[in-house]
């Protein structure tokens, strides 16, 4: 998928909706309307996306729940809701945060963003969605990120 067409779904998020399920609507919705190719690039390009964001500078930028290499407890999961929190914000914060790392959101992680393209695939074949994308956005899958 091209880099403008991921974008363009991203920005359908409505972050006027009252339930997550209804911020990510309009992007499920556009995304089940292409082919199921393009779904599976949509994940693609999210997981890689993630995975860039996925660094020990980043965990260490997202408040009071950072990476402290002294402390006894970081959630992993909470870590990649705050990525997905990057990515719901757009492109140009995305690009931005990326080389900076401050720019991470403190407040108001986004896990719904991961649902998108399941979402799309089951509307628009009935089935559910068993795709593995060729790059894992699971907090400290980027090795070279948290040296």
């Amino acid at each position: 998928m091209e880099d403008d067409s991921f974008w363009s779904i991203i920005s359908l998020l409505n972050f006027n909706a009252e339930c997550e399920e209804e911020i990510i609507e309009p992007a499920v919705d556009q995304l089940a309307k292409k082919s199921v190719r393009d779904i599976k690039q949509f994940e693609e390009a999210l997981a890689y996306k993630l995975y860039l964001l996925d660094t020990k500078e980043h965990a260490k930028n997202i408040g009071k729940y950072s990476y402290d290499e002294k402390q006894n407890y970081f959630s992993a999961d909470l870590f990649l809701y705050f990525r997905c929190s990057v990515l719901a914000k757009g492109k140009e914060f995305f690009e931005s945060t990326l080389v900076n790392p401050k720019n991470m959101p403190k407040d108001g992680p986004f896990e719904p963003l991961l649902s998108i393209a399941s979402d799309a695939y089951k509307r628009r074949t009935g089935k559910e969605f068993e795709y593995i994308t060729g790059c894992d956005y699971e907090s400290f899958s980027n090795v070279e990120g948290w040296k």
